[in-house]
């Protein structure tokens, strides 16, 4: 069966996601987690992607990306994929494959569902429970994005710029948006646009999506199709 091609449009961000293959560590020591962000650093540069939002977890990662090209987000993980496993097999002595298969990614409507993204990935290690605040997770973006640590990793998103007028600005209204929980409808929503990956976003942003790409954007409805009956006089013979 042919993989279902990915979307890639040129400036609409997407929610990048890739998991250890078998759910197994991606990540086990402190050097890892800084070679990994070096290498998606130089992949990002390299293909023109722009990295708004990213966590780290044991065994998987979470990206918000807006590609500068049609498949910037595609290359750009393949570099880095190639380069990290790399590096992985040879400091572990190990061999094979790190990776679950093909990374997933969802395009995000970015007037509607942008910064309620970026909470969602920087409160990874909140729901996981292995923290209280995200704040005390070293390996997110929200050091930067809420407590003003500069990342050369990081471009801001034009929608998280005008949250203020500078970076203290920027950082206190980031903070402030924590101070609610998500809602499960949100989080179900960016769940299911990530595993099916189709397009978290309103209705319009959705159709203008599927005008765009000739594809569909929503979750197909479960179920049998219905049957139309034929028209016309039948005999029971």
């Amino acid at each position: 069966m042919a993989r279902q091609p990915r979307f890639t449009l040129p400036g609409v961000p997407q929610h990048v996601i890739q998991r250890g293959n078998n759910r197994e560590p991606c990540f086990y020591t402190v050097d890892d987690y800084v070679r990994y962000l070096e290498d998606l650093h130089e992949a990002a540069v390299k293909n023109k992607a722009a990295i708004h939002a990213y966590v780290l977890m044991t065994n998987h990662v979470h990206l918000l990306v807006t590609p500068g090209t049609q498949h910037g987000i595609t290359h750009m993980m393949q570099d880095l994929g190639r380069k990290y496993v790399r590096y992985i097999n040879h400091t572990y002595q190990r061999s094979g494959t790190l990776w679950e298969g093909r990374y997933k990614a969802s395009l995000v409507d970015s007037e509607a569902y942008l910064l309620t993204c970026m909470r969602y990935i920087e409160m990874n290690p909140v729901r996981a429970a292995m923290v209280e605040h995200p704040g005390e997770y070293r390996w997110s973006s929200y050091a930067s994005n809420a407590q003003g640590m500069q990342q050369t990793l990081l471009q801001p998103h034009p929608l998280y710029r005008v949250l203020g007028k500078t970076d203290e600005a920027r950082a206190y209204a980031s903070r402030e948006l924590f101070r609610s929980q998500l809602s499960n409808d949100d989080v179900h929503d960016i769940r299911e646009a990530l595993n099916q990956q189709l397009v978290l976003g309103r209705d319009d942003f959705k159709d203008k999506i599927e005008e765009m790409t000739n594809r569909q954007t929503r979750q197909k409805k479960a179920g049998r199709p219905k049957i139309e009956e034929p028209q016309g006089i039948y005999y029971v013979i």
